[in-house]
C-alpha cells in the first residue's frame, strides 16, 4: 500500500459555487514533502496540508475533513466508464492511493502516512454541486452515487510530512462494521441504515451521530 501522489489546490473561480473565492477543486500533484498539520491544543488552529485551498468553508474541510483520499484503482474504473483520462487529483482528493481498501475502510481506522504522519478515517464524501460542474457530466452526482465509492475523508491525528511513494500502513482497525461504503449509502440512498453508524462510536463525526440518533428516535429505536 503506498501514496502515489500528494495533490494540492489553488483557489479558482467557478459558476458552479457561490462561495467567495470559488473552489479549491483543481487540485495538481506536487514534487516534494509536503506538511500536514493537526489541530492546535484545544482544537485551535486548523488541520490539513499546507498550500491546499479548501475555500467553501461551510462544506469542506475542519478536523473531521483534514485530508480527502481517494484510490487510484477507483479512478481507473472511472477512466474506463467516462472514457477519458482522470489525472492523480481530478476527483478534488489530497492523497491518491494504491492498494489501500478506501470503500472498505472502517470509521476510526486508522493510517500511518510515511514515517510521521497517523490518520484517522471519519466520513465519506458526499457529492455536490460544485464537484458536478467540475467533472462536467451528466448526471454525475446520480452516478456517483449509485457506484458508492465515494473516497475517504481523514483526521490528522499525529502531524508530519509526507511525499509520493510513502508506504500506508493500517495500524489500527476498529472492531465493528462501519465502514466508509456503509456510512456513505447511510447518508445518501438507505437511510434506514443510519442507526448502525452508532456503532462506531467517538470516531463517528457529530453531524453523523445527529442524523443516526434522530433517525433512530423517529423509528422508536
Amino acid at each position: 500500500m503506498k501514496l502515489l501522489s500528494v495533490n494540492l489546490g489553488r483557489p479558482a473561480p467557478s459558476r458552479h459555487t457561490d462561495a467567495e473565492g470559488g473552489t479549491g477543486i483543481d487540485k495538481r500533484p506536487v514534487d516534494g514533502p509536503v506538511t500536514v498539520t493537526a489541530p492546535g491544543p484545544k482544537g485551535v488552529g486548523g488541520s490539513g496540508l499546507t498550500g491546499d485551498a479548501v475555500v467553501d468553508l461551510r462544506h469542506h474541510g475542519g478536523d473531521d475533513q483534514a485530508v480527502y483520499a481517494y484510490a487510484r484503482e477507483d479512478l481507473d474504473d472511472w477512466q474506463r466508464e467516462l472514457g477519458r483520462e482522470l489525472a492523480n487529483g481530478t476527483f478534488g482528493e489530497n492523497l491518491t492511493t494504491s492498494g489501500v481498501e478506501v470503500t472498505g475502510a472502517r470509521i476510526g481506522e486508522r493510517w500511518r502516512v510515511g514515517p510521521q504522519l497517523l490518520l484517522e478515517v471519519s466520513s465519506p464524501r458526499i457529492p455536490c454541486r460544485t464537484f458536478h460542474g467540475w467533472i462536467g457530466e451528466r448526471g454525475w452526482i446520480r452516478r456517483f452515487t449509485q457506484a458508492g465509492v465515494p473516497g475517504a475523508y481523514l483526521r490528522v491525528i499525529e502531524p508530519g510530512e509526507i511525499r509520493a511513494g510513502d508506504a500506508v500502513e493500517v495500524v489500527h482497525r476498529p472492531d465493528h462494521e462501519v465502514t466508509i461504503g456503509l456510512m456513505f449509502r447511510a447518508l445518501t440512498t438507505r437511510r434506514e441504515l443510519l442507526p448502525r453508524l452508532l456503532e462506531a462510536g467517538a470516531a463517528l463525526p457529530e453531524e453523523a451521530r445527529r442524523k443516526a440518533l434522530k433517525h433512530a428516535e423517529r423509528a422508536g429505536g
